[in-house]
């Protein structure tokens, strides 16, 4: 089997990036890519779907992502490299699993960056002004929104452009901003509001039944929101201390998040007016434009409104310029894979920024905003293909401990046999939660991507091929069985009932397991994981050299082999 081109070059390109960011840079970029356009509207979606119990959704969301980020900090800070999430499962698998789960994760991520502009363009509507209302048409962005939202995607983009010291003084800057007024709002709102009997009337806890929850965590925006934390992971190759700084800027960030997200929601269920639900007739019933901003002018808090306003600019602008920044990573990383033209591997040595993956992603997101016009309409996309990408991170941790038992592990759990299968299960019953024909129609688009590999892959001799297809069959398998599953299923998740509701779930959970072992299995030393594995033991070597000199990088941050 012949060795990967792309290795000396990864070696090359990756030096051009800049390790400045400590922990605390790191976890402002995790948490202000969670904290984005998600709590401005996270709350009134996940009510309308669940009723009160969209509490829960919030918690059972951050579970979820804990335990899926336990699996990718340890494969984070053994590979500290640019675009973390989209090299791993090309580790584990091969090209074709590593693809698929670049495809699912790019596309996850590449569609934040409308999203967020849409989200402060959709505020926006709510000003008094004949122009501002004319933005947004109740559903989706007219027109001008549309233009108005493009002018956004173009200042993220030059926010980028100039230098990783710049995106990091200024995405700290935001992210304290963004967390303050959550907080703020959360508060007052309370203060100035808080019936209770919300939660009794118009009924009960949970009016739409359990499985509403379930959808909630899925389609409210909230897999969204928590999905940030990936962002840490794919700024390693900048991170100074990746052994120590990814795993706590990681699970920092969900935290804290999960803290400022449940106050919003309580805040929000307490803080809607009685008689606006008595009107709407239910929690779905309702229609707020801009929900936060809305509640705050219902009770006089014209401050508030207003530094709301405000801040729909600021915290989906921060997010959209910490996902340009990373997405432009992830696409270095899928060219090293070997699955894109040269062009887009290149780092400028100046800045330490990729400014050929940033201009393919800003004309990508450029498309979403044409075809997907509305926060809701992008949130449930982003949502489902993040939970497809989310899945190779339980099957590659435990495929390189079985691959590769000597690699180094900055961050090694002794309890990962145990919490990657339950990652597994939690990520796949997400994915069927999403609820058909959703489900269906982004697994769909998960095979839109396949062309591409195919241009690369399809041109090699079978015998090299071959051993990248059988390592891969079982993601592609999984799509079609999840599709089919999710089609069959409960009615509560869109499917035709021919599975009895109860046992849907059961048989997600044993699907969950059956395709993680053998996720597990089909796990091979390919040309990509012994070119990591060459790179890993370099460094580790020119780490002991240096440290001889005082002049090492420290032992957290080696990444060679050797146990």
């Amino acid at each position: 089997m012949s060795t990967p081109k792309t290795s000396s070059a990864e070696q090359g390109s990756s030096s051009n990036y800049r390790r400045s960011l400590g922990t605390i840079a790191l976890t402002a970029t995790g948490l202000g890519s969670i904290i984005g356009s998600g709590w401005l509207f996270g709350a009134e979606r996940a009510a309308a779907i669940a009723g009160p119990a969209a509490i829960l959704a919030w918690v059972i969301g951050a579970v979820v992502a804990l335990t899926i980020a336990l699996t990718y900090s340890e494969l984070g800070a053994m590979f500290p490299k640019a675009g973390g999430m989209v090299r791993y499962g090309q580790y584990s698998h091969g090209s074709l699993a590593g693809y698929l789960a670049a495809w699912a994760n790019w596309i996850a991520i590449v569609s934040v960056i409308p999203g967020e502009a849409t989200a402060s363009v959709q505020y926006m509507s709510s000003w008094d002004f004949g122009w501002a209302q004319g933005l947004y048409d109740g559903k989706e962005l007219t027109g001008s929104g549309v233009a108005f939202a493009s002018v956004l995607l173009v200042f993220y983009f030059f926010l980028n452009w100039f230098a990783i010291t710049l995106f990091a003084k200024t995405n700290t800057a935001i992210t304290v901003f963004k967390v303050v007024v959550p907080i703020m709002t959360a508060g007052a709102l309370m203060l100035a509001h808080f019936d209770t009997s919300n939660v009794k009337q118009f009924g009960g806890f949970a009016p739409n039944g359990w499985s509403a929850v379930f959808t909630a965590v899925a389609l409210s925006g909230i897999v969204w929101a928590y999905n940030g934390f990936q962002s840490p992971l794919n700024m390693a190759a900048e991170a100074r201390n990746p052994g120590k700084s990814l795993p706590k800027a990681v699970i920092l960030s969900i935290v804290i998040a999960l803290v400022i997200y449940l106050a919003l929601q309580v805040a929000f269920l307490m803080g809607v007016p009685a008689q606006d639900l008595s009107k709407a007739g239910s929690w779905a019933g309702l229609g707020f434009n801009s929900p936060l901003a809305d509640l705050s002018l219902a009770w006089g808090l014209n401050w508030l409104a207003m530094l709301l306003y405000a801040d729909a600019f600021i915290s989906p602008s921060g997010t959209g310029m910490i996902y340009a920044a990373t997405t432009s990573r992830m696409i270095h990383g899928v060219q090293e894979n070997g699955h894109l033209p040269g062009i887009f591997g290149k780092v400028d040595k100046k800045t330490g920024v990729p400014r050929p993956a940033l201009v393919l992603n800003l004309v990508i997101a450029f498309l979403f905003l044409a075809v997907f016009r509305g926060w809701g309409s992008l949130a449930e996309i982003v949502s489902i293909a993040t939970v497809i990408s989310y899945i190779t991170g339980p099957v590659a941790v435990m495929s390189l401990r079985r691959l590769s038992p000597d690699l180094r592990r900055p961050v090694q759990l002794r309890a990962m046999p145990v919490i990657a299968p339950i990652a597994m299960v939690f990520g796949s019953l997400v994915l069927y939660w999403g609820r058909w024909p959703l489900t269906g129609k982004v697994i769909l688009i998960m095979a839109v991507g396949l062309p591409v590999w195919a241009w690369y892959e399809l041109r090699k001799p079978w015998a090299e091929l071959k051993p990248h297809l059988k390592a891969g069959s079982w993601m592609v398998a999984y799509l079609l069985v999840m599709a089919a599953v999710s089609y069959c299923g409960g009615t509560e998740f869109g499917g035709r009932g021919f599975i009895p509701q109860g046992v849907d779930l059961a048989v997600v959970v044993v699907i969950a397991l059956a395709f993680y072992y053998w996720g597990v299995r089909s796990s091979w030393r390919n040309p990509s994981l012994v070119a990591a594995e060459t790179e890993a033991l370099a460094a580790a070597e020119q780490d002991a050299a240096t440290d001889g000199d005082g002049e090492g990088r420290g032992p957290a941050e080696k990444v060679g082999a050797g146990a």
